[in-house]
């Protein structure tokens, strides 16, 4: 099989939306490849870097390559769950309660520093993620079609923080890690910064087109329609399987692994394999793919023993070594 094939009107548009983040968002391909993954597998984001990464900015700018609105939430110790759903308004000259829609009705949602919350707003926040609705009373409102969330963690500072407990967690379709950019992205970003500030050439700078939510809708089917051979299937379960009983591939795994992925690491790994495989401008998945996206689909998911973190063993290292031992086919 050819390595790329004649791209749809609907790849070049997401390929273009690409190129476009990748020029306002300089040295974090991944992070940008992974936020068009997240959409086109229509899951949520949990982004692990330092402050000052471009991670409002990143989210920020897609929201404006798809038409979609955006909002950042800045998750402190006192925000309430209704600062996130919103809350039933009383009108008194109508005699009446009228609901006020909060944040979480906009198409993608930063929730900035989410470990900063209590359990009840990360609760909530989770809720909508899997239900695509909230419930305020007696009464069920749906969000958007499109809805992402991207949610931050700083890895510096953790005191005074709230983790997500492990069953939260899988509720992410990825964790992806974010780290500096290298020295000349770090120069470009310089530059970037240099003439954004200068007022007349921001104004200078050609609009991007951006692309109608519609086109985004038929990119996902696109991406359901992706080809995946039967072997490779079966590799892509055979991963996920391996956390579950890692003793099969060796007695350092199964002294490693407290606890394996569930089912919905199988299905997120699939639908972000043949997403990784179409923004590729391919028409099958190849295990690359399936390697590639099992450390941001697996590294959340994985419970390591007391034994693995004595030794300083990470989910990463793990993960590296299951996909060594597996068979490739």
């Amino acid at each position: 099989m050819s390595e790329q094939h004649q791209s749809t009107p609907t790849q070049s548009a997401l390929i273009r939306l690409k190129t476009h983040i990748n020029q306002e968002i300089i040295g974090q391909e991944i992070l940008v490849e992974r936020m068009l993954i997240g959409l086109l597998a229509d899951g949520h984001l949990l982004v692990e870097g330092a402050p000052g990464l471009a991670k409002t900015r990143a989210i920020n700018v897609l929201s404006k390559g798809i038409q979609g609105d955006f909002h950042r939430v800045q998750f402190t110790p006192d925000l309430l769950p209704a600062d996130l759903t919103g809350t039933e308004i009383y009108r008194p000259q109508q005699g009446t309660f009228e609901f006020q829609k909060g944040p979480l009705f906009h198409n993608l949602i930063l929730a900035d520093e989410i470990n900063r919350s209590p359990a009840k707003v990360q609760a909530a926040l989770l809720e909508a993620m899997a239900e695509r609705q909230i419930t305020v009373g007696q009464a069920t409102y749906p969000l958007p079609q499109l809805f992402m969330v991207m949610a931050t963690q700083n890895p510096i500072e953790q005191e005074g923080t709230y983790p997500l407990p492990e069953a939260q967690l899988d509720r992410f379709l990825l964790h992806v890690k974010v780290d500096y950019p290298k020295a000349e992205h770090e120069k470009s970003i310089l530059h970037l910064a240099r003439s954004e500030a200068r007022t007349e050439a921001a104004k200078l700078k050609p609009p991007f087109e951006a692309i109608t939510q519609s086109t985004l809708f038929a990119a996902r089917e696109e991406v359901l329609d992706m080809f995946m051979t039967d072997s490779l299937e079966d590799y892509l379960l055979q991963i996920v399987l391996a956390t579950r009983h890692p003793s099969v591939y060796g007695k350092d795994l199964a002294s490693w692994l407290q606890y394996g992925a569930s089912p919905r690491a199988s299905i997120a790994l699939d639908r972000c394999a043949k997403a990784k495989a179409w923004l590729s401008q391919r028409d099958f998945v190849s295990p690359e793919d399936i390697q590639e996206l099992a450390f941001d689909v697996l590294r959340h998911r994985l419970i390591l023993s007391y034994e693995a973190e004595a030794e300083g063993i990470t989910t990463d290292l793990v993960i590296k070594e299951l996909i060594a031992r597996i068979a490739v086919p």
